[in-house]
């Protein structure tokens, strides 16, 4: 069992690293276009959601822990959610 869990572990780091990819796209494309300005805040929002997956990592290999780090990833991950969402809301209202 606990085989599996470090299975399960490794592979969530790799899907980590890929969201951090491409948050990194996005960030660079959402440039190209006004419409796409929610991406930005969406994109640092892709990055800290795969820094808070290597976090977890470390933590359940017992290589580092930090809950004050933990909780604060988690909060400025949800703020740029919310502000993301709402400049989306002010994009779709402002081309209707």
């Amino acid at each position: 069992m606990i085989e599996l869990e470090g299975i399960l572990k490794i592979a969530n780091l790799f899907l980590a690293v890929v969201a951090a990819i491409i948050g990194i796209g996005l960030f660079k494309s959402s440039f190209k276009d006004n419409i796409l300005r929610a991406w930005k805040p969406l994109s640092v929002a892709l990055v800290l959601f795969a820094v808070q997956q290597v976090l977890g990592a470390l933590r359940a290999f017992d290589v580092y822990e930090s809950p004050f780090l933990t909780h604060i990833n988690v909060s400025l991950l949800l703020g740029f959610l919310i502000f993301a969402l709402v400049q989306q809301i002010g994009v779709t209202k402002s081309n209707t």
